[in-house]
């Protein structure tokens, strides 16, 4: 099931379908959409995902997208709806 991601890159607000079958998280797809090559970032955190705990690992995540200039990069919310609902 297709979700979307909500970021901003450079100060613009940007949106962009997103599922698991083609990247394995969010940031992975907000880079190949912005054409960034994070194949040296996708190395070292291997490595640090080796010798370190995840706290380690995010922060070292949201210090390499500020610096690629992204801001927030979140999933949209779901839409709860009752029983029977359907979108329309």
């Amino acid at each position: 099931m297709a979700r979307t991601i909500l970021y901003t890159y450079k100060e613009e607000e940007k949106t962009l379908t997103f599922s698991y079958q083609q990247h394995r998280n969010i940031h992975e797809a907000v880079a190949e959409a912005e054409g960034i090559d994070i194949s040296g970032y996708l190395k070292m955190e291997q490595q640090i995902e080796a010798i370190s705990d995840t706290k380690a690992v995010r922060n070292y995540r949201d210090n390499h997208f500020k610096k690629l200039g992204f801001g927030r990069i979140t999933l949209q919310q779901k839409e709860n709806l009752g029983v029977g609902k359907k979108n329309s």
